[in-house]
């Protein structure tokens, strides 16, 4: 994953940001800012298709749910809605989606996104949380792909440290812990080291929230990030940030599946491809603005 969190009625206020900078223990819906879904797809034109169904397991099929861990805290995908407790975002809308086609009602419950790929099989039976496919991601959990998403980093409104995008060298950067960005973060500050400069003061937050607080308070210099995180923060935030450079990295992302669940992974990835071919993947992507990311096929551990 790469993944802007919830930011109930972010940019409402700046003392609440600020709230949430120096207090990031709290509750998301307490301590930071958040926004409301603005989706406008039409979720009914999606209907369960029988073929597809009848390759869900049993056990999965049994209780006609599917469980589905997400970290509802990297809007737009994924986020809790401004009644302070409904996942919302596209990636909510997708697997939402996915269930109904075969046959199932998605529950969602959100997680600590490190919590989640371990948790497959057990607690979860799928998870959607912006991850980003890698080799050692498939190594874990099957993976679907469904969207294409790249990096970047935010800065405050105008820039007013005047960072380099090339030079980050002993900047404070906030990242969400075990995000692509965080990894990322560590490899620019190892770059760093080597030549002689100062290290970059990672700053890791369990919510991307309280990232992008830090950085519209100023307690950080930059902020890394999936590419539709920036966008939708700037948007929210009412732009007290800013895109700093262009997109890099882009890379695609799936839906998870535990390893051993070779019919489930394959039920879903049909299930996903269906979406494509009818054209609701794009369009609920694009009811929140994202529609350039949409896959035209869903691989199954795509290698490259």
């Amino acid at each position: 994953m790469r993944k802007l969190p919830a930011l109930i009625a972010l940019g409402a206020t700046t003392t609440l940001l600020l709230a949430a900078c120096t207090d990031a223990s709290k509750n998301e819906t307490d301590a930071s800012p958040s926004a409301s879904g603005s989706a406008t797809f039409d979720m009914s034109s999606v209907a369960k298709d029988d073929a597809i169904a009848a390759l869900v397991p049993a056990a999965v099929a049994a209780d006609g749910k599917l469980t589905v861990g997400t970290n509802a805290e990297y809007a737009p995908a994924e986020f809790i809605a401004a009644d302070g407790k409904t996942p919302t975002g596209y990636d909510v809308d997708i697997i939402t989606a996915v269930a109904t086609v075969l046959g199932l009602e998605a529950e969602v419950q959100s997680a600590d996104f490190t919590s989640i790929i371990p948790a497959l099989g057990s607690r979860y039976e799928v998870g959607i949380s912006s991850f980003t496919i890698k080799p050692e991601r498939i190594e874990q959990a099957n993976m679907i792909s469904y969207f294409n998403a790249g990096e970047q980093f935010g800065v405050q409104k105008g820039n007013p440290k005047n960072i380099d995008q090339k030079d980050l060298c002993g900047l404070r950067v906030a990242v969400e812990t075990g995000t692509v960005e965080d990894e990322g973060a560590a490899e620019l500050s190892a770059t760093c080291v080597s030549e002689g400069k100062k290290a970059i003061e990672i700053m890791r937050f369990d919510s991307q929230a309280d990232a992008t607080t830090n950085l519209v308070g100023g307690k950080a210099d930059v902020m890394y990030a999936d590419s539709p995180v920036i966008d939708y923060a700037i948007e929210k935030t009412g732009g007290q940030i800013e895109e700093l450079g262009e997109v890099f990295d882009s890379a695609p992302q799936g839906i998870v599946v535990a390893k051993n669940d070779t019919e489930l992974a394959k039920a879903v990835q049909q299930a996903v491809q269906k979406l494509m071919d009818d054209g609701s993947l794009e369009g609920i992507l694009d009811s929140w603005g994202n529609s350039a990311g949409a896959l035209k096929s869903a691989e199954l551990n795509p290698t490259s």
